[in-house]
């Protein structure tokens, strides 16, 4: 065989092994799946609903890197509050697609913790000190009771009705992070690590009048970042680039304000402590104000980490 022959034989079967490559990548059980649906009112397309082969976004997080505590030189701990109403909060209250999961965020984290994916816990305080059984799941995410005046036909006796409400995704217009911010010397930078998450509940009485929020769970996050990142961000700009949930927390693309730090004194010159919200010490504007300069404080203590 010549060597001519000899080239031609391996770039046949470089083209072959190549090419069936190609077909064994349609094929391939290892790509990501969609995921199920976390409701019943979301039905897949049972045909390619798009004009190309869409595949899923859907990643495994990163693992967080490692921080000595001797490596620690200041940390500061941080509660946020994030309103979903607000324009850049969209991704949570999107009502979902085949690739988000069907559902709006809080419909993803009870789904997870309704099939046991995750672990929630009471929120009697932030300290995840007590998981919630399967039965006190069910009743935190269970509808509400109302009760209506219905009329018989035949006697025209009016008699109260009690029914029971669907729990309604849109009355969570909250949500509550607990995060730590540390300056970590062996990065040599500023290290931002989300510790829980809470959703918020409008409550409402009998005659719908708005009474106040409460937080329906508590939720560690490090163990819920697997679930995040099996579901997909909605992108208002582009429906091809999106994030996972799990990215989309990591990379900071949501807005919030700081409610409340870390702070042993918890005075009128100093507000803010163990326990306490900036508004008990604060009116909202004042809160407001605060909780920004409370971030530019974290912001410019990197900067002067590096002047020492």
């Amino acid at each position: 065989m010549t060597i001519l022959s000899s080239i031609k034989l391996s770039l046949v079967g470089v083209l072959l092994l190549s090419g069936s490559g190609v077909f064994a990548q349609r094929g391939d059980t290892s790509l990501p799946k969609p995921q199920d649906g976390v409701n019943d009112r979301w039905q897949k397309s049972l045909t390619n609903d798009g004009a190309f082969d869409r595949v899923s976004h859907v990643t495994a997080p990163i693992t967080w890197q490692r921080i000595r505590e001797d490596d620690i030189l200041w940390s500061k701990r941080v509660w946020r509050e994030i309103d979903t109403r607000e324009k850049q909060n969209v991704a949570f209250r999107y009502a979902g697609d085949e690739n988000t999961g069907g559902g709006m965020f809080i419909e993803i984290l009870i789904d997870g913790l309704k099939k046991g994916k995750i672990k929630g816990y009471k929120t009697f305080d932030d300290h995840f000190s007590q998981q919630m059984s399967k039965e006190e799941i069910m009743e935190t995410t269970a509808g509400t009771a109302d009760t209506t005046p219905v009329t018989d036909p035949v006697t025209g006796v009016e008699r109260m009705v009690v029914t029971q409400r669907d729990f309604n995704p849109e009355e969570i217009t909250r949500y509550r992070i607990k995060e730590d911010w540390i300056f970590d010397r062996n990065q040599g930078q500023m290290v931002v690590r989300i510790v829980g998450i809470a959703p918020i509940k409008d409550q409402y009485n009998d005659q719908h009048v708005y009474i106040g929020p409460k937080a329906m769970f508590w939720l560690f996050y490090p163990d819920i970042r697997g679930l995040l990142a099996q579901y997909e961000v909605v992108n208002p700009a582009n429906d091809h680039a999106r994030y996972t949930w799990d990215e989309f927390f990591e990379s900071r693309q949501f807005s919030s304000k700081i409610t409340k730090m870390s702070n042993p004194y918890g005075s009128s010159n100093s507000p803010g402590a163990y326990g306490e919200e900036l508004k008990e010490h604060l009116n909202p504007m004042e809160a407001l104000y605060e909780g920004q300069r409370i971030a530019d404080d974290i912001f410019n203590k990197e900067h002067d980490m590096w002047q020492y």
